[in-house]
Order: C-alpha cells, then structure tokens, then sequence
C-alpha cells in the first residue's frame, strides 16, 4: 500500500466484517511519532488467532488463503523505527495501533483520510465511526452517530452528505495540520 489511509481502510473494513456496530480510529502526531489506531468492538479474536495475526498466511477469507492487510502494516510501521500492536479479546473486540517515526525515509505518506473515512461511511452506514485527529495540541474529533441525530432521518450516505462530509473532514483535518504535511 502506498499510503497509510489504505492500511486504515483495510483495518476498518476488518472491523466491518468482525460485526462492529462502532469503529474509532485515531491519528495523533506529536513529538516526531504518528500513531495510528482502529479499535472496535467487533467479534474480537482468539488468543490462538491474535497469535497469528500478522502472518499472511493467517487469514479468515475462503476467497483465497493469504490476508496483507495487518502484515503490511505492521512491516511499515516497524519499517521507520515505530511498533505495531494488536489486541484482542472475544466478545470484545479489537484495538490495532501502528507508529511511525514521522521523519522517517521510510514513512508513507498519511494519505487521503477524508476519502478512506467517506469511503466507510458509504459502503457501512449503519457503523457507527469516530475519528479522532490530533496534531500536538489542536484536535478535531468527527462522530458519525452525531451527525446521525443532527441528520434527523436523511441517510448519511447520500451522495450530497457523503459529498459534505468529505469536505469537512478535508477542512478541518487541513486546520488541524497547521500547515505540516502527514
């Protein structure tokens, strides 16, 4: 993957199949570290599973035998000098935190989280997704099931409220950002 957001995506849509009905991810960069995190409370796995996990060889699809999405992000992670975890617990659900040294050579770019955000809201609508965004001090946090109520009724993944979602998180993730580039 070349962007990170792809990696987020994966992870989220992990979620998605893992039956969450809530979905958080975080970005939080400070003191030349980007972490990332997806926690849900999804299905949750197996310690036997949680085990495996990273392995591409370990995977929960009948489609085809081998899951890349948290290999590769771990590798890229741990690729710049971060860590990757993963926790786990039946029942319970799932917390996936990946960071990386902002500066690294290695480091991808963060990508388009706008687009990886709306992109979840569209394909799952009926998760509910928190984004929590923060660079040093300056934060924005984005709540889908806040946007819900204030929806009264109005699908959330209409094209006109998919199209107004993307570009409020485009403007304030750009604010937050005060002018660095993840």
């Amino acid at each position: 993957m070349r962007e990170l957001s792809l990696n987020i995506l994966d992870i989220a849509q992990n979620s998605v199949k893992a039956e969450a009905s809530k979905v958080e991810i975080g970005i939080l960069a400070e003191n030349n570290l980007l972490t990332i995190y997806v926690s849900d409370n999804g299905k949750g796995m197996t310690k036997e599973f949680l085990a495996s996990v990273t392995d591409p060889f370990t995977t929960t699809r009948t489609t085809r035998k081998v899951g890349m999405g948290i290999p590769l992000f771990k590798m890229a992670a741990e690729s710049t000098g971060g860590s990757f975890s993963i926790e786990s617990e039946v029942g319970k659900g799932t917390k996936t935190t990946a960071s990386f040294v902002i500066d690294s050579i290695d480091r991808m770019p963060l990508g388009n989280v706008a687009e990886t955000l709306t992109s979840l809201i569209m394909t799952s609508p009926q998760i509910d997704f928190k984004l929590i965004y923060r660079v040093d001090d300056r934060e924005f946090i984005f709540d889908t099931a806040e946007f819900k109520t204030l929806l009264e009724g109005i699908p959330i993944e209409s094209a006109e409220i998919i199209n107004y979602l993307k570009e409020y998180l485009d403007d304030n993730i750009k604010i937050v950002n005060g002018g660095m580039d993840l």
